[in-house]
C-alpha cells in the first residue's frame, strides 16, 4: 500500500509537480528535480500533476494538453524515474481511465461528497486522496473516508487545503490536522499552495499569496501533517494555471531543508 510506505520514516512525505501537464519535457524536467531534492533530504515522493483542470473560472481558461497526451507524461514519469505519480479525476467514468497510468488517485475538494466519483475511484484498486472541501468541517471527513473504504479501498488519505474565508480567501483551521488524523485514521495530508489562492477574483482569475508558502508549511509541519502538498513550476509567472499560488523550483530545496530541520526537532520531543 502506498500510504504505508510514504509514511513508514519519521519524515513527512511530498506530494509535488506543476498544477497541470504542460509538455512532456517540462513535466520530466520537474518531476527530476525534486526526486533529486528529495533524495538528498530523504523525504518520500510522489509526482503531481493534473491531466486535466475541470474546475476553471472563465470558460477561455487552459484546461489541458488532451487527457491521453498528459496521462502517458504521467506514465512516463513513473517509468523513467521510478517515482509514484497522483492526478484529480472529476467524474465516475474517468477513474478507469485515469487508474491505468497514475498510483493515486485524487478527488478534488468541490466534489469530495460526490459518492459515485468516491466509489468509482476505491474500485479501481488504487490509492486515494480525497480533498477536504472548503466548505466542510474537519470531522465531515470521516464519512468520505468511509464512503472509499466500504467500496473495498483501504489505502485512502485526505488533505486540508483551507477552508472558505468570506468571498475571496481561504484559511487553514491547524486543529483540523490532528482532528482528521484521530476520526478518519488515515494520513493526512496539508495542500500549502491551493490554502493560499485567493478565488473569485473580478477578473476571472484566482489569485494567491506565495509570500506564505514558508509560513503555512512550518505550521503544517509543527501540527504533525503526515504529508504536504506543492505544487512549484519554473517561472509561475507564465504557468498554464495557477501560477498565482506556486513555489517557484528553485525556491523549493531551501524551503524543505527547513521543513525537514523542524521535523526532526519535534521527533526529539
Amino acid at each position: 500500500m502506498i500510504y504505508s510506505e510514504l509514511t513508514n520514516t519519521d519524515n513527512f512525505f511530498l506530494l509535488a509537480g506543476p498544477c497541470v501537464i504542460e509538455g512532456e519535457k517540462m513535466a520530466l524536467d520537474i518531476a527530476e528535480k525534486i526526486k533529486s531534492v528529495c533524495s538528498r533530504l530523504s523525504i518520500p515522493f510522489v509526482f503531481k500533476g493534473s491531466y486535466r483542470k475541470a474546475n476553471r473560472s472563465r470558460l477561455d481558461s487552459f484546461t489541458g494538453i488532451g487527457d491521453e497526451k498528459a496521462l502517458k507524461i504521467l506514465a512516463k514519469v513513473r517509468g523513467e524515474l521510478g517515482v509514484p505519480v497522483v492526478t484529480d479525476i472529476h467524474e465516475s467514468a474517468e477513474a478507469e481511465m485515469a487508474a491505468e497510468y497514475v498510483d493515486i488517485l485524487q478527488i478534488p475538494a468541490f466534489l469530495c461528497r460526490q459518492t459515485d466519483l468516491l466509489v468509482a475511484a476505491a474500485r479501481t484498486g488504487k490509492a486515494v486522496n480525497i480533498k477536504k472541501g472548503q466548505f466542510l468541517a474537519p470531522d465531515s471527513m470521516r464519512f468520505a473516508v468511509d464512503k472509499v473504504r466500504s467500496a473495498g479501498c483501504a489505502d485512502v488519505a485526505v488533505t486540508d487545503r483551507g477552508s472558505q474565508f468570506g468571498y475571496g480567501d481561504l484559511i487553514v483551521d491547524f486543529r483540523g490536522i490532528p482532528q482528521m488524523q484521530k476520526q478518519c485514521q488515515c494520513p493526512v495530508i496539508l495542500d500549502i499552495t491551493h490554502s493560499l489562492q485567493q478565488p473569485n477574483q473580478g477578473s476571472g482569475v484566482t489569485g494567491g499569496r506565495p509570500d506564505m508558502i514558508e509560513t503555512i508549511a512550518r505550521a503544517g509541519i509543527a501540527v504533525g501533517a503526515d504529508g504536504l502538498f506543492i505544487e512549484t513550476h519554473p517561472d509561475p509567472s507564465v504557468a498554464k494555471s495557477d501560477g498565482a499560488n506556486m513555489l517557484r523550483l528553485d525556491l523549493l530545496e531551501n524551503l524543505l531543508t527547513r521543513l525537514v530541520a523542524i521535523r526532526r526537532t519535534i521527533n526529539e520531543f
